[in-house]
């Protein structure tokens, strides 16, 4: 297969060659075969080691560049005709200027290298909810990822035919130098372009740049949501599976919660959890008038640390074979780990920069050497994790019952609340915040607001993006439920007073229960919060005071945070809709009743 039918992708494939040079120009069809020769050819140019293939069949290592760890917000870009249309929350150049930059990092970069042209589906291959995008790539190990990550090949070919539309995703690693290094998205021309960085989040570039930053830009013009959200089925004990959607920033649990295993007091009821996505959402409302989801990925690419049979056991399941790992420790026998994995310490190893490795090491400044990095990760296949849902690959989707926002906060939020209706639910989304932890840059303690978790993703002015949000709400029949939760509330001493992981389930329980007009609640100025017996606690050794202070709702701290919000809501002028506006003054008075 040397090209496709499609003379706009062959056209552009030449012109994109053109200007970086490539020795050769390689098709990804999908197969077995072509991806073994792939893996072969990387490890023999030392682009990935080949991990001990009979503890972990399939599995390969790979280090980035020390300087190309995680993704650059700084760098990243939305690149539109107009400023306004960027809006105050992202970083923002011209179309023009920002080719003419990038051209020139890409001219002749690919010269010795071979250009993979990786023909993907965001979503189930020919389903109405998905998208197609091309990437061109001079690394391999993007094309191992996008493989996992995605559905490619030749399949997404045949569904593009001779004048399918697609998104054009140029990729090239160049010198991986910081100051050369660019992630540009171009709305306006359904176009990304990544060079100088090797690193995932910068460069599967079907993940966040096109699922989201360029997925909310389409669609908001055509009418559906491209969210930052795990999807996840609730199967009760008569066998009905309600689906909800759940949106946190990092740090929060997001795949924790999509993968969860019930406390064995609900597990006796017979709860079972069904895992769609742990990270987007593409949400459209059909015909019934309900908000239907895919998720458009088809893996996971998980952080390592902290990942472990306790915390999350099928996401250790889910990576056991077939799997890609980045940055964490290599141990002398062939396999990895990493800190908070399981197993016991390695003795010795090799870290992610490619060191020589003991526990207890220190760095000239005295600090302790990691043997794997903080944001060292994991590729692995969907279709590995034990709980994942049978539906994944339905092209209609899954009904979504529920949408819930969370955050960490120590003192403010309860562990659950209810919004009063559609309007305030966009509202506390849009209100949506975390406090620091020690190991996130900044103040510890600083209070971070991130809209929906999607400060960092949003492809357009966040003000319409708010709009769409409450006119989406407007069109449907039956929107699902708008609920906020805090796994995170602190005691006085900084302990954490709920258990969290498994026990999620409890709350989760009680979710499903108000979207069927069921399930105890006192109203209160933020919204519905259960009443003290409304989870179902059994098996918890937890006392009723504790309780007491989880859905305590304290008016003189939300004062304060009302404070808070009307200066982050200042960013967006007069972009902000009016109906957030009405939100933000009806919990003033509520507050103050």
């Amino acid at each position: 297969m040397t090209q496709s039918k499609n003379k706009k992708l062959n056209a552009w494939v030449k012109k994109c060659a053109e200007l970086c040079k490539p020795d050769k120009i390689v098709w990804i069809d999908g197969s077995e075969k072509q991806k073994h020769q792939l893996e072969k050819e990387a490890c023999k140019a030392g682009e990935i080691i080949e991990l001990n293939q009979k503890q972990m069949p399939g599995c390969f290592y790979h280090r980035t560049a020390l300087n190309d760890v995680a993704r650059t917000e700084k760098l990243t870009l939305i690149c539109t005709s107009k400023k306004r249309d960027a809006g105050p929350t992202n970083h923002w150049m011209l179309p023009k200027d920002a080719y003419a930059k990038a051209r020139a990092i890409f001219k002749g970069s690919m010269k010795g290298h071979t250009m993979y042209v990786i023909p993907f589906s965001m979503g189930p291959v020919g389903s109405p909810f998905s998208k197609i995008g091309v990437e061109l790539t001079d690394s391999i190990y993007v094309v191992l990822n996008m493989l996992i990550m995605t559905r490619a090949g030749q399949e997404v070919l045949d569904v593009l035919g001779k004048d399918g539309e697609f998104t054009k995703c140029l990729h090239g690693k160049a010198d991986l130098d910081i100051d050369k290094r660019w992630i540009m998205h171009f709305p306006e021309d359904n176009t990304i372009w990544s060079v100088g960085s090797g690193y995932g989040g910068n460069v599967l570039l079907g993940k966040k740049c096109l699922s989201l930053r360029i997925g909310s830009y389409l669609a908001a013009k055509e009418n559906w949501m491209a969210e930052h959200m795990l999807i996840m089925g609730i199967e009760d004990p008569y066998g009905n599976i309600e689906y909800i959607a759940a949106a946190f920033p990092s740090a929060c649990g997001k795949t924790n919660l999509a993968m969860l295993v019930p406390p064995d007091g609900l597990k006796a009821k017979g709860y079972r959890i069904w895992t769609v996505g742990d990270d987007i959402a593409w949400m459209k409302m059909d015909v019934d008038g309900r908000l239907w989801a895919v998720n458009p990925e088809n893996g996971f690419f998980g952080v390592a640390p902290g990942t472990n049979s306790k915390t999350n056991p099928n996401a250790v399941a889910s990576v056991k074979k077939n799997s890609i790992f980045t940055n964490v420790l290599l141990k002398k026998d062939g396999t990895v780990w990493w800190e908070g994995g399981d197993g016991d310490i390695p003795e010795e190893g090799t870290d992610w920069k490619g060191n020589a490795w003991r526990p207890g090491m220190l760095d000239e400044e005295g600090k302790m050497v990691h043997g794997a990095h903080p944001n060292a990760r994991f590729t692995a296949p969907l279709k590995q994790c034990p709980t994942v849902s049978n539906r994944v690959n339905q092209p209609h989707g899954v009904p979504i019952s529920a949408i819930i926002f969370g955050g960490r906060r120590a003192r403010l939020a309860p562990l659950v609340f209810e919004s009063l209706n559609w309007q305030h639910g966009v509202y506390v989304g849009a209100t949506m915040a975390s406090e620091r932890t020690a190991a996130q840059y900044g103040k510890q303690g600083e209070i971070r607001r991130d809209p929906m978790a999607m400060l960092p993703f949003c492809g357009y002015n966040m003000g319409d993006y708010f709009k769409h949000w409450l006119k989406m709400g407007k069109k449907m029949k039956q929107a699902p439920k708008i609920f906020h939760v805090n796994w995170f509330k602190q005691d006085k001493d900084g302990n954490f007073i709920w258990p969290g992981f498994g026990d999620n389930l409890r709350v989760l329980e009680w979710v499903i229960a108000r979207c069927k007009g069921k399930g105890k609640a006192k109203k209160t100025p933020i919204g519905y919060v259960p009443t003290a017996d409304a989870l179902d606690l059994t098996g918890l050794d937890i006392d009723p005071k504790t309780m007491q202070q989880l859905l305590h709702v304290d008016k003189k701290e939300w004062k304060k945070e009302l404070e808070n919000i009307g200066e982050f809501f200042k960013k967006f002028g007069k972009d902000l809709p009016k109906e957030i506006k009405e939100e933000y003054n009806a919990l003033q008075r509520r507050i103050e009743q």
